[in-house]
């Protein structure tokens, strides 16, 4: 005999919910690039669908990917609003992709980091149309729905965004040799070598640090071969003492994660073209790093 009554209708409402959350997150982290922040669109996501209308809705997926993206939408004008008064430069949060690597995508577009400040600078709804487009291949029929525009306006939002992405954007190595050039980086830094540090630099590599005021960073990006090797270079003896270096994956590339008595305190990750290290991400504000601190570490 069929279950039918309330309960049923929550168990069935919790299961569709339950077989799209990785692409509901997914979505929601490539809007926000905050692993917080996409946390807490989505369960409010699940508020509104359990309290929703349910027999009224055809397609849940479309549904809840549709109310998501919305949702995104919003969060984001307001979140640029506080980025602007942010205690330094802001860096996406960094999440872990070793369990999930493409975060509920098709396509593992709009992911990594480099990509994700570049798609800052676009508005939200272009932001938006280029998630659905290009790392979950929507329907630009789908988009226009979901984002309430025309399919010809929406193809050119995908566009406008695709070369924006593409003009901005030096051709990444092979994740190899990002985790290559991290590690020569990270040797480098420790040991405060100026030469071996200004051979690993693209020549207008820039080094960003994210403390979010919570903790001592530099305020301001360090750019330049010899300015960002000096940098480095000024704080390496009291900053690399007692500091354990464990690996990670984090957005789809690998990052050195920087414990102190087994308490990690930053994440330091490296995109790279073949022009060498173009810039040096340093994720140190606690708040932004709890997604990928309590992993255990990857080998070497």
């Amino acid at each position: 005999m069929a279950v039918t009554g309330p309960g049923s209708d929550l168990e069935q409402a919790v299961a569709e919910f339950a077989g799209v959350r990785p692409r509901l997150f997914g979505i929601a982290y490539r809007m926000l690039a905050s692993v917080t922040e996409a946390e807490d669109l989505v369960q409010d996501v699940w508020l509104r669908w359990q309290s929703h209308d349910r027999a009224a809705v055809d397609n849940p997926a479309a549904f809840l990917a549709t109310m998501t993206t919305r949702l995104a939408i919003n969060v984001t004008q307001s979140a640029r609003v506080r980025r602007e008064t942010y205690v330094g430069p802001w860096l996406p949060e960094p999440v872990d992709t070793r369990a999930d690597p493409h975060l509920g995508a098709e396509r593992g577009e709009a992911l990594e980091f480099a990509v994700l400040l570049l798609l800052e600078r676009l508005s939200p709804t272009e932001r938006a149309a280029y998630v659905l487009r290009e790392a979950f291949d929507y329907p630009y029929r789908q988009i226009a729905d979901i984002i309430e525009l025309n399919e010809p306006a929406v193809r050119q939002l995908v566009s406008r965004a695709r070369k924006r992405v593409l003009v901005e954007r030096r051709t990444p190595v092979t994740k190899t040799e990002q985790r290559r050039l991290l590690k020569a980086f990270v040797s480098a830094a420790r040991s405060g070598d100026m030469t071996a540090l200004e051979e690993l630099f693209a020549a207008d590599v820039i080094s960003y640090s994210d403390g979010g005021g919570a903790v001592r960073a530099s305020r301001f990006p360090v750019v330049g071969v010899s300015r960002v090797a000096k940098y480095h270079k000024a704080f390496a003896l009291r900053f690399w003492a007692g500091v354990d270096v464990s690996w990670a994956s984090a957005n789809g590339q690998t990052a050195a994660l920087l414990s102190r008595d087994g308490e990690v305190f930053a994440v330091v990750t490296v995109t790279a073209s073949e022009e060498g290290i173009d810039q040096v991400l340093w994720m140190m504000n606690p708040a932004k790093i709890t997604a990928v601190a309590p992993q255990a570490a990857e080998g070497p």
